[in-house]
């Protein structure tokens, strides 16, 4: 395996719009995520010089290295970005990481993300372009296809276009999100290209990421959704691939886990991380007793000391 990701048996973050910003990130590095990766980022807003965008590339005090995924449809365009990129990173950049795999509309209506699976020469063109732009690797999340499997002769263009590794989200933009991850996909994959190969979907435990492993031949794995709220994932999934045992956090470690997060967004954000705070907070207390009221209380807190004391004040009563 590369030294891209420093390990056999990689345990990759997923770029979650949205969600994997610098807070979330360092957390889930703190947990054994070998790499983490920022949300989608876009080409055009990077060369326009957009404020919003360019804010995407903020980094965490503790973050030493971090993938950035861009998304765009002209080469010369995602080339300008990577440098961009890289210039302002420098060595913390671990590696360009290209979107060929988002099912949003009003992303493929620009001919962006899953998009391009339609088009797989100008897909190559981007990989190709990014690589002669990038100091650092160049990778590409994608998916089984736009409607009908055609994962592998994608993989084999973006492969002989330069591509350093590439990760596969085996269902196919027309299912969206619905359905089973077609793990069959993954490992043809696998069998079609010579570079590493990391497997995603569905993986929603240390079972789940092994199982993978074994089923496909990929190299790794990349959790997406089933992090959220849950950023021990990592160190379950790194406990079942060393085959070691693994004890799931108690009540009192989720809170504090929970309570480091709200700390940490406020801390970054101030008043407006709280907002933030009220899609990852009752995450962390998902299928507990007493998790509806707790959302509720979450939604009007003040500050983080709020945050505190509802949380304590829930355990201590049992209601958690």
């Amino acid at each position: 395996m590369s030294d891209l990701f420093r390990s056999a048996h990689p345990v990759l973050l997923a770029p979650m719009a949205g969600y994997t910003d610098a807070v979330f990130r360092a957390l889930c590095t703190s947990f054994g995520c070998d790499l983490t990766c920022t949300e989608m980022i876009s080409a055009k807003g990077l060369t326009f010089g957009n404020v919003k965008t360019a804010d995407y590339l903020t980094l965490g005090e503790d973050e030493d290295r971090v993938a950035v995924q861009l998304f765009g449809h002209e080469p010369d365009r995602v080339a300008d970005a990577v440098k961009l990129v890289a210039e302002r990173l420098g060595s913390r950049l671990a590696c360009i990481d290209l979107n060929m795999g988002c099912p949003a509309q009003k992303i493929v209506s620009n001919g962006d993300g899953s998009a391009l699976m339609r088009t797989p020469a100008l897909a190559g063109q981007i990989v190709a372009a990014a690589k002669a732009a990038s100091p650092v690797p160049v990778t590409v999340k994608f998916r089984k296809g736009w409607e009908e499997d055609t994962c592998v002769s994608f993989a084999r263009v973006l492969e002989d276009s330069g591509a350093d590794a590439i990760c596969l989200h085996p269902r196919t933009r027309a299912q969206q999100y619905r359905g089973t991850a077609d793990r069959t996909a993954i490992a043809a994959v696998k069998a079609a290209v010579r570079i590493p190969v990391i497997g995603n979907g569905d993986i929603t435990s240390g079972a789940d990421a092994l199982s993978m492993l074994r089923e496909t031949g990929c190299d790794g794995v990349m959790v997406g959704r089933a992090a959220l709220g849950r950023p021990w994932i990592f160190r379950e999934i790194r406990s079942a691939i060393a085959g070691e045992p693994y004890t799931a956090p108690t009540v009192s470690e989720r809170i504090e886990t929970a309570l480091l997060h709200a700390e940490r967004i406020e801390a970054q954000k101030g008043s407006h991380g709280l907002v933030e705070l009220r899609k990852h907070l009752p995450r962390y207390f998902a299928g507990m007793r007493g998790a509806g009221e707790l959302r509720a209380r979450l939604n009007d807190a003040k500050n983080t000391a709020e945050i505190r004391a509802f949380l304590l004040d829930s355990q201590k009563s049992n209601t958690l």
